[in-house]
């Protein structure tokens, strides 16, 4: 009898080695220094590629601004590079909020790749079109996102596995057909099942890689779970922020009252916009379209100026959603804390439909608890106490502010309860 043809597998068994390592050194790209990854982790809820302000400056022209090397000194320690450095002193006090100090968060070779691509990126649009982000070039084109290694790495390796597959099948035809015309028997087919039990180390090596690769991913994408940073849900009115907020400077708590008493912000009813629109019927951008649905929300008849039409109302779709066990007070954080809406909410004045502009993560939370000081405490008699005690404590610090971590800010039972 015929024993089983290894042959038509040699190549496979060569090939095999090298996939492994192939989708190996693909997996340690993932962990590598990737500054576009690192950015969006680290630096993105503060900065923005383009020149738009956030809760810092925009990178927008930093490399005409800066030196590589200024800028690695001042990412890794800004707080002890400003007391040495005239100029990083004057670039701290652009903004009210601290930079955070990512010694010790970040390494060297990471803060060097989060410089390296800002460096190296044009600048990244914040205005989107159809929920897509636009080339700064103006043409209208969506901005073309680069392949992810891996899926690059799995496409390979299925096509080489296809090929390997159909020239196994062809050579073992042939070898059939020489057999059949020798009369020999035709040649029993070597499994991949039986190859695995013959090169066990080789499976176990490619089952470790994915095993490796895969709990990565699966915790990266356990982590992306309810993070909807660039959410913009339609709406059943198209309510312009820019309009209203921007262009007419309407204080955000006139129609968000809840955002001074309760730890909501609460949406205004339709009867809120009325107050302008009973007077308003036509907008800039949409005509009487819009208003016209506001109408049909409370009921209100405008050629007989009298509400006597059975109202319709207006179902809003959420845009920034935390948690069910995560407690946040708008109170807290805009009447106490003096926190602008931009710092949680993005510049809304600049936006036709509100989008979440923030990740609203834990690890976000906790970033701006550490490094945001709480302002009013000297002047408010009710803090006295606590103030010349927490003085005291972090008196000689290299960083002596009282920051919200410092007063109990990031206690578990302070946002979980």
């Amino acid at each position: 009898m015929v024993k089983p043809c290894k042959r038509p597998l040699r190549a496979s068994k060569a090939l095999v080695p090298l996939l492994a390592l192939l989708f190996f050194f693909t997996s340690l790209s993932s962990f590598a220094q990737d500054g576009k990854a690192l950015y969006k982790a680290k630096c993105r809820s503060c900065h923005f590629l383009d020149d738009k302000m956030s809760t810092g400056p925009g990178f927008k022209g930093v490399s005409g601004r800066h030196q590589k090397e200024w800028a690695y000194k001042w990412v890794m320690d800004n707080v002890t590079f400003a007391k040495t450095n005239p100029e990083a002193a004057a670039t701290q006090n652009l903004t009210p909020n601290s930079m955070t100090v990512f010694a010790g968060q970040m390494s060297e070779a990471e803060v060097k790749a989060v410089v390296d691509y800002v460096w190296s990126e044009p600048g990244e649009p914040v205005v989107v079109k159809d929920g897509q982000p636009q080339n700064p070039n103006g043409s209208g084109e969506p901005v073309a996102e680069g392949i992810n290694p891996f899926y690059l790495t799995l496409v390979i390796i299925a096509v080489l596995f296809i090929l390997i597959s159909a020239l196994r099948s062809v050579r073992r035809n042939l070898q059939n057909a020489v057999n059949e015309k020798k009369g020999l028997p035709p040649m029993r087919e070597y499994t991949w099942r039986q190859w695995a039990a013959a090169n066990k180390r080789t499976v176990a090596l490619l089952f470790i890689v994915v095993m490796c690769y895969g709990s990565a991913a699966g915790w990266d994408a356990l982590m992306g779970i309810g993070v909807y940073e660039g959410y913009k849900p339609s709406q059943p009115i198209k309510f312009s922020h820019k309009i209203h907020a921007g262009d007419n400077k309407i204080a955000c708590e006139y129609c968000h009252s809840g955002v001074l008493r309760s730890k909501v912000a609460s949406v205004p009813s339709a009867n809120v916009c009325m107050n302008c629109h009973k007077g308003i019927s036509s907008g800039p951008t949409t005509g009487e379209t819009e208003i016209n649905k506001i109408y049909d929300a409370v009921g209100w008849n405008k050629t007989t100026q009298k509400y006597d039409r059975a109202p319709k109302p207006l179902v809003w779709n959420k845009v920034h959603v935390l948690p069910d066990f995560v407690f946040f007070s708008h109170q807290q954080h805009v009447v106490v804390g003096k926190q602008e809406c931009k710092n949680c909410h993005g510049d809304l004045t600049t936006m036709d439909v509100a989008q979440q502009m923030k990740p609203l993560t834990m690890g976000w939370c906790i970033e701006c608890h550490n490094k945001t000081e709480v302002p009013g405490m000297k002047e408010n008699p009710y803090y006295a106490d606590l103030h010349k005690k927490l003085a005291e404590k972090y008196r000689g610090k290299t960083d002596s502010l009282l920051t919200v971590a410092r007063m109990g800010g990031i206690e578990c039972a302070k946002c979980h309860y």
